[in-house]
C-alpha cells in the first residue's frame, strides 16, 4: 500500500503507474474521497473536543448549569454518533480503493500490454539439439511409470496427478538439493502454512488482484498459491531491530491455484496444476532502494547458479508493466527451455516491493537513531515442483525414452544415474 501523503503529493507518478500496470482505478475519485474523509474526520475530532470540554465544565457547575450542559451533551452525542457512522462508511470505501492503488514500477521496467512484451536480458546454456524428435514430459513420465494422471483425475479431479517411483524421488531430490544450498547461504528454513487468513493475502497484494485464482475455504481463510503469503505474515504487526536485517527465509509449503480462466492452457501434464509444492525465497531488509536492488539481483543470481548447476538452459526476462503484480516495483522471470514446445517457460519469478507489502502488514524496524521505518520485502521462487521437474525431464531425455539424472541430484537419488523403464 502506498502512503496517502505520497499519493496526494505525486499524483502524476501514481497515475503513470496505474497506466503502466494496466490497473482500472480512478485516482481523481480516490483524492475526492480522501478530501471527504479528512473533512469528516476534522468534524468528528471537533465534536469529540467539544464533548470533552463539556465533560470538564460540568464538574464546577451548579445544578441548573449541569442540567443545561447535559441537554447540550445529549444533542452533541447524537451529532457525534452520526458523524462517526459517516466516517466509518467513508473509511470502508477509502480503504477499498487504497488497496487497489498499484506500487510505482522502477524506471527500468519496459512498457507493454502483456507478458509477450517482456524483454530478454540474458540467456545461459545451449539449446539441446536432439538427433530424434523430443518427447514431452507427459509421455516420458508415463512410459517410465513416474506419474499417474488417470488416477490423479479420479481422486483429485481436473489437473490431478500422482507422482510415484522415480518421479516422487526426483521431487524430493530437488527439494533437498535446493534447501541445502539456501541454508548454506544463511537462509532460515521454514515449513509454512498453506491455509492462511485473509489479512496476509491483502498484505501481500494477492487480494484483490488475484482473488479469483484462490480457493476460499472458510469465512476468512484461503489456500495460498505461494509460501510468500504465510512467510510475509510471520512478522505481521511486529517491530524488528535494524541489526537483525536482512531477514532471509527459505520457505516450503504445498500450494494451490484455481488457474482461473486458463482451462484451455496446459490441460495435460504437470506444468499447470491446481496443487503443487514450492520452496520460496523471502527477504526483509532495511528501507533502502539500493539495498532492495542489490538483494533483488542476489536472489535472482541464487536461482541462476542452481539452474547452471543443473545444466538447464534458461533465459531471464524483465517483466513489462502490464505483467507486474499490484505491489511489484520490478520483476524478473527465469524461464527454462522446454524442448517439446520449442520455447522457454517460466520456472521462477523474482520481485521486490519496497514497503508496499510491509505497510499493509505493519512490519517495521527500529533504526539506530530509534526511528521506526517499514521494512522492504523481496521474494523469488527457489524450486517450484512441478514446473522445474518438467523442464528437467524434457532436457535430459534420451533417444530410448530414458532420462539422465543431473550429476548434482544423483546423491539425493541413491546414486542412480539414469531413470529407465522397469
Amino acid at each position: 500500500m502506498l502512503d496517502i501523503k505520497f499519493i496526494r503529493e505525486h499524483q502524476d507518478i501514481v497515475k503513470s503507474a496505474i497506466e503502466k500496470k494496466k490497473v482500472i482505478l480512478d485516482l481523481d475519485e480516490l483524492i475526492l474521497l480522501d478530501d471527504k474523509r479528512l473533512e469528516i474526520l476534522k468534524e468528528v475530532e471537533s465534536l469529540r473536543a467539544e464533548q470533552n470540554e463539556a465533560s470538564l465544565s460540568i464538574m464546577g457547575s451548579n445544578a441548573e448549569e449541569k442540567s443545561q450542559i447535559i441537554k447540550e451533551m445529549t444533542l452533541l452525542k447524537e451529532d457525534l454518533q452520526k458523524k462517526e457512522e459517516e466516517l466509518k462508511n467513508i473509511m470502508m470505501e477509502w480503504k477499498k480503493m487504497m488497496i487497489e492503488v498499484p506500487n510505482v514500477p522502477d524506471i527500468s521496467v519496459p512498457d507493454g500490454e502483456s507478458d509477450e512484451d517482456n524483454l530478454e536480458i540474458r540467456s545461459w546454456g545451449d539449446i539441446p539439439n536432439f538427433e530424434f524428435t523430443p518427447r514431452n514430459h507427459i509421455e516420458l513420465m508415463e512410459n517410465l511409470d513416474m506419474v499417474d494422471f488417470e488416477r490423479g483425475v479420479k481422486v483429485s479431479g481436473f489437473r490431478g496427478y500422482f507422482m510415484k517411483n522415480d518421479g516422487a524421488q526426483l521431487f524430493f531430490a530437488l527439494w533437498q538439493y535446493f534447501l541445502n544450498y539456501f541454508i548454506s547461504q544463511g537462509y532460515i528454513p521454514m515449513i509454512v502454512p498453506s491455509l492462511v487468513r485473509k489479512e496476509s493475502f491483502i498484505g501481500t497484494g494477492m487480494i484483490p488482484q488475484s482473488e479469483d485464482d484462490l480457493y476460499k475455504v472458510g469465512e476468512n481463510e484461503y489456500l495460498a498459491g505461494t509460501a510468500e503469503v504465510a512467510t510475509m505474515g510471520y512478522h505481521m504487526n511486529e517491530v524488528l531491530e535494524k541489526s537483525d536485517l536482512p531477514k532471509k527465509y527459505i520457505s516450503f509449503s504445498p500450494c494451490f491455484r484455481a488457474e482461473a480462466g486458463k482451462h484451455g492452457s496446459d490441460v495435460k501434464g504437470i506444468i499447470r496444476v491446481h496443487e503443487f509444492f514450492k520452496i520460496e525465497q523471502v527477504i526483509l531488509c532495511e528501507a533502502s532502494h539500493e539495498e532492495s536492488v542489490k538483494l533483488h539481483e542476489e536472489i535472482t543470481a541464487h536461482v541462476e547458479h542452481l539452474m547452471q548447476e543443473l545444466k538447464l538452459p534458461y533465459h531471464v526476462v524483465i517483466n513489462c508493466g502490464a505483467d507486474l503484480g499490484l505491489g511489484q516495483v520490478k520483476k524478473y522471470d527465469i524461464e527454462a527451455w522446454m524442448p517439446s514446445q520449442n520455447k522457454y517457460r517460466e520456472t521462477h519469478s523474482s520481485s521486490y516491493f519496497h514497503d508496499f507489502q510491509t505497510r499493509r502488514l505493519g512490519i517495521k524496524y527500529r533504526d539506530t537513531d530509534g526511528k521506526l521505518y517499514f521494512v522492504h520485502s523481496l521474494n523469488n521462487t527457489a524450486c517450484a515442483t512441478t514446473r522445474l521437474p518438467a523442464a528437467l525431464i524434457e532436457n535430459y531425455q534420451n533417444a530410448d525414452g530414458s532420462i539422465t539424472i543431473p550429476d548434482v541430484l544423483r546423491p539425493y537419488m541413491g546414486g542412480k544415474e539414469v531413470i529407465i523403464k522397469k
